[in-house]
């Protein structure tokens, strides 16, 4: 009976830690955001080396079999592979600052004119 009232304690001193969490700061959010864009790159770069492989492997395959006299079924035209080049990352807040930029400007300029009557 003692260890099912410890659990049960433990439990509930768990859940009120877990409940006062603060919410993640924007920082924090913003290297979430560049963790998963590294991510995503790292697949689409094991998925380049992956098809490299592959057209690899066929060509090697075509080519010893048609030396040996093996019989091969023809060859099925797939997509080329794609380089995903080198990884860069913008974050989102940055792409849409240049835009707002030219506007402030425009904004204040009216404003004084407002002011000039």
């Amino acid at each position: 009976m003692k260890s099912i009232n410890v659990f049960l304690a433990c439990t509930a001193i768990a859940c009120a830690a877990m409940a006062k969490l603060p919410a993640p700061s924007d920082e924090a959010k913003a290297k979430a955001a560049e963790a998963a864009a590294k991510t995503a790159y790292a697949g689409k770069v094991d998925a380049y080396q992956l098809c490299k492989s592959q057209d690899k492997t066929a060509a090697h395959y075509y080519k010893t079999a048609k030396s040996d006299g093996k019989e091969t079924h023809p060859a099925v035209a797939t997509a080329p592979c794609t380089d995903p080049g080198a990884f860069s990352y913008v974050p989102a807040g940055a792409a849409s600052a240049p835009a707002a930029a030219p506007a402030a400007p425009a904004a204040m300029a009216a404003a004084k004119d407002k002011k000039k009557p």
